[in-house]
């Protein structure tokens, strides 16, 4: 089935694991400015990058963004 990307949940995933976005930019040495920019839909994070924060923050990848069946 394909699937297509909604709106990114990375804040609230944040605010459930009680991490900030600049404490976790830290931890996977990124400039803060590119967590926000996720955070704001204005960039979708690659694959290699959503497992490092998933990982990071203890979710799964498919709870970083909404996803809608695509028919």
């Amino acid at each position: 089935m394909k699937f297509e990307l909604g709106r990114c949940l990375l804040n609230e995933r944040l605010m459930e694991s009680g991490m900030s976005a600049e404490s976790l930019a830290r931890e996977l040495l990124f400039k803060p400015e590119r967590v926000y920019d996720f955070i704001e839909n204005k960039r979708v994070m690659p694959l290699k990058i959503a497992i490092s924060i998933a990982d990071s923050i203890g979710c799964d990848v498919c709870a970083l963004y909404e996803l809608f069946p695509y028919e």
